[in-house]
Protein backbone atom coordinates (compact mmCIF):
# COMPACT_ATOMS: atom_id res chain seq x y z
CA UNK A 1 0.00 0.00 0.00
CA UNK A 2 1.50 3.33 -1.00
CA UNK A 3 1.24 6.40 1.10
CA UNK A 4 0.07 9.67 -0.50
CA UNK A 5 2.67 12.39 -0.80
CA UNK A 6 2.81 14.29 2.46
CA UNK A 7 5.21 17.04 1.45
CA UNK A 8 2.43 19.21 0.03
CA UNK A 9 0.74 21.62 2.41
CA UNK A 10 -2.72 20.75 3.65
CA UNK A 11 -5.63 21.53 1.37
CA UNK A 12 -7.11 24.98 2.03
CA UNK A 13 -10.75 24.61 2.99
CA UNK A 14 -13.08 25.70 5.76
CA UNK A 15 -11.93 22.63 7.65
CA UNK A 16 -13.53 19.34 8.55
CA UNK A 17 -16.80 19.20 10.43
CA UNK A 18 -16.74 18.78 14.19
CA UNK A 19 -18.26 15.32 13.78
CA UNK A 20 -15.44 14.30 11.42
CA UNK A 21 -12.78 15.65 13.82
CA UNK A 22 -14.33 13.61 16.63
CA UNK A 23 -14.67 10.48 14.48
CA UNK A 24 -11.09 10.55 13.13
CA UNK A 25 -9.62 10.97 16.61
CA UNK A 26 -11.98 8.33 18.02
CA UNK A 27 -10.75 5.83 15.42
CA UNK A 28 -7.10 6.74 16.07
CA UNK A 29 -7.63 6.45 19.82
CA UNK A 30 -9.31 3.07 19.40
CA UNK A 31 -6.72 1.56 17.05
CA UNK A 32 -3.43 2.88 18.43
CA UNK A 33 -1.08 0.95 20.71
CA UNK A 34 0.79 2.54 23.59
CA UNK A 35 3.56 4.93 22.60
CA UNK A 36 2.99 4.05 18.95
CA UNK A 37 0.08 6.46 18.77
CA UNK A 38 2.42 9.03 17.19
CA UNK A 39 2.64 6.77 14.14
CA UNK A 40 -1.11 6.60 13.88
CA UNK A 41 -1.38 10.35 14.31
CA UNK A 42 1.10 11.02 11.53
CA UNK A 43 -0.52 8.53 9.16
CA UNK A 44 -4.02 9.77 9.94
CA UNK A 45 -3.41 13.51 10.00
CA UNK A 46 -0.69 13.91 7.36
CA UNK A 47 -1.05 11.02 4.92
CA UNK A 48 -4.76 10.19 4.97
CA UNK A 49 -6.66 13.33 5.97
CA UNK A 50 -4.02 15.81 4.74
CA UNK A 51 -4.95 18.18 7.54
CA UNK A 52 -1.24 18.83 8.27
CA UNK A 53 2.05 18.60 6.42
CA UNK A 54 5.11 16.89 7.91
CA UNK A 55 6.74 20.12 9.07
CA UNK A 56 3.60 21.29 10.89
CA UNK A 57 3.17 17.82 12.38
CA UNK A 58 6.71 17.87 13.78
CA UNK A 59 6.20 21.39 15.16
CA UNK A 60 2.97 20.40 16.92
CA UNK A 61 4.55 17.18 18.16
CA UNK A 62 7.45 19.18 19.62
CA UNK A 63 5.01 21.45 21.42
CA UNK A 64 2.98 18.49 22.70
CA UNK A 65 6.12 16.81 24.07
CA UNK A 66 7.05 19.89 26.10
CA UNK A 67 3.61 20.08 27.74
CA UNK A 68 2.62 17.94 30.71
CA UNK A 69 0.42 14.98 29.93
CA UNK A 70 0.26 12.40 27.19
CA UNK A 71 1.61 13.30 23.75
CA UNK A 72 -1.46 11.88 22.00
CA UNK A 73 -3.83 13.93 24.12
CA UNK A 74 -1.76 17.07 23.68
CA UNK A 75 -1.56 16.51 19.91
CA UNK A 76 -5.30 15.97 19.64
CA UNK A 77 -5.95 19.24 21.46
CA UNK A 78 -3.45 21.19 19.33
CA UNK A 79 -4.70 19.74 16.04
CA UNK A 80 -8.38 20.06 17.00
CA UNK A 81 -7.82 23.70 17.93
CA UNK A 82 -5.99 24.35 14.66
CA UNK A 83 -8.81 22.77 12.66
CA UNK A 84 -11.95 23.97 14.45
CA UNK A 85 -11.04 26.14 17.43
CA UNK A 86 -11.79 25.20 21.02
CA UNK A 87 -14.78 23.06 20.01
CA UNK A 88 -12.50 21.01 17.78
CA UNK A 89 -9.90 20.75 20.54
CA UNK A 90 -12.48 19.43 23.00
CA UNK A 91 -13.97 16.89 20.58
CA UNK A 92 -10.55 15.71 19.35
CA UNK A 93 -9.42 15.18 22.94
CA UNK A 94 -12.60 13.28 23.83
CA UNK A 95 -12.28 11.15 20.71
CA UNK A 96 -8.67 10.31 21.49
CA UNK A 97 -9.24 9.53 25.18
CA UNK A 98 -12.61 7.72 25.24
CA UNK A 99 -11.48 4.39 23.73
CA UNK A 100 -8.49 4.04 26.04
CA UNK A 101 -10.48 5.05 29.10
CA UNK A 102 -13.25 2.57 28.27
CA UNK A 103 -10.76 -0.23 27.54
CA UNK A 104 -8.77 0.35 30.73
CA UNK A 105 -11.94 0.45 32.82
CA UNK A 106 -13.08 -2.84 31.27
CA UNK A 107 -9.61 -4.38 31.71
CA UNK A 108 -9.56 -3.37 35.37
CA UNK A 109 -12.84 -5.16 35.96
CA UNK A 110 -11.84 -8.20 33.87
CA UNK A 111 -8.34 -8.70 35.28
CA UNK A 112 -9.04 -7.66 38.82
CA UNK A 113 -6.50 -5.72 40.82
CA UNK A 114 -3.48 -8.01 40.40
CA UNK A 115 -3.31 -9.02 36.76
CA UNK A 116 -0.26 -11.17 37.53
CA UNK A 117 -1.25 -14.22 35.49
CA UNK A 118 0.82 -15.36 32.48
CA UNK A 119 -1.79 -14.32 29.88
CA UNK A 120 -1.93 -10.75 31.18
CA UNK A 121 1.86 -10.45 31.14
CA UNK A 122 2.11 -11.91 27.62
CA UNK A 123 -0.55 -9.52 26.35
CA UNK A 124 1.23 -6.50 27.83
CA UNK A 125 4.61 -7.62 26.40
CA UNK A 126 2.99 -7.94 22.96
CA UNK A 127 1.51 -4.46 23.21
CA UNK A 128 4.91 -3.05 24.23
CA UNK A 129 6.63 -4.72 21.25
CA UNK A 130 4.02 -3.33 18.85
CA UNK A 131 4.42 0.16 20.28
CA UNK A 132 8.22 0.03 19.86
CA UNK A 133 7.79 -1.04 16.23
CA UNK A 134 5.40 1.83 15.51
CA UNK A 135 7.75 4.35 17.10
CA UNK A 136 10.64 3.10 14.93
CA UNK A 137 8.48 3.41 11.79
CA UNK A 138 7.54 7.01 12.62
CA UNK A 139 11.13 7.85 13.49
CA UNK A 140 12.29 6.62 10.07
CA UNK A 141 9.45 8.36 8.20
CA UNK A 142 9.90 11.72 9.89
CA UNK A 143 13.69 11.50 10.09
CA UNK A 144 13.99 11.09 6.33
CA UNK A 145 12.01 14.32 5.84
CA UNK A 146 13.35 16.47 8.68
CA UNK A 147 17.02 15.50 8.98
CA UNK A 148 18.94 17.14 6.14
CA UNK A 149 22.68 16.64 6.63
CA UNK A 150 25.20 14.34 8.24
CA UNK A 151 25.44 16.64 11.29
CA UNK A 152 21.68 16.18 11.95
CA UNK A 153 22.08 12.39 12.02
CA UNK A 154 25.15 12.66 14.26
CA UNK A 155 23.21 14.80 16.76
CA UNK A 156 20.31 12.34 16.86
CA UNK A 157 22.60 9.33 17.23
CA UNK A 158 24.74 11.00 19.91
CA UNK A 159 21.67 12.07 21.91
CA UNK A 160 20.07 8.61 21.68
CA UNK A 161 23.37 6.95 22.67
CA UNK A 162 23.77 9.28 25.65
CA UNK A 163 20.27 8.48 26.89
CA UNK A 164 20.00 4.77 26.07
CA UNK A 165 23.64 3.75 26.33
CA UNK A 166 24.95 5.86 29.17
CA UNK A 167 21.80 6.60 31.17
CA UNK A 168 22.01 10.39 30.79
CA UNK A 169 18.64 11.90 31.76
CA UNK A 170 16.70 13.10 28.70
CA UNK A 171 16.54 16.80 29.72
CA UNK A 172 20.33 16.94 30.18
CA UNK A 173 20.97 15.19 26.87
CA UNK A 174 18.60 17.56 25.06
CA UNK A 175 20.14 20.63 26.70
CA UNK A 176 23.62 19.49 25.68
CA UNK A 177 22.51 18.69 22.11
CA UNK A 178 20.74 22.07 21.90
CA UNK A 179 23.78 23.98 23.12
CA UNK A 180 26.07 22.17 20.68
CA UNK A 181 23.47 22.62 17.93
CA UNK A 182 23.47 26.37 18.50
CA UNK A 183 27.27 26.52 18.50
CA UNK A 184 27.87 24.17 15.54
CA UNK A 185 26.65 26.27 12.56
CA UNK A 186 28.20 29.54 13.76
CA UNK A 187 30.42 31.37 11.29
CA UNK A 188 34.08 30.49 11.74
CA UNK A 189 37.14 32.56 10.90
CA UNK A 190 39.37 31.20 8.23
CA UNK A 191 42.70 30.36 9.80
CA UNK A 192 45.69 31.56 7.76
Amino acid sequence: MTEPSSSAPPISSPGPSLAKVFWIFLVMGATSLGGGVVGYLRTGLVARQRWLDDVTFVELLSISQTLPGLNATNMSILVGDRLRGWHGALLAMLGMCLPGAALMTAAAFALGVGGEDAWSKAFLHGIAAGAVGLIVVVMVQLGSRVLKGLADYVFVLATATAVAGFGVPVPYALLAAGAIGLWWPRPRRNSK
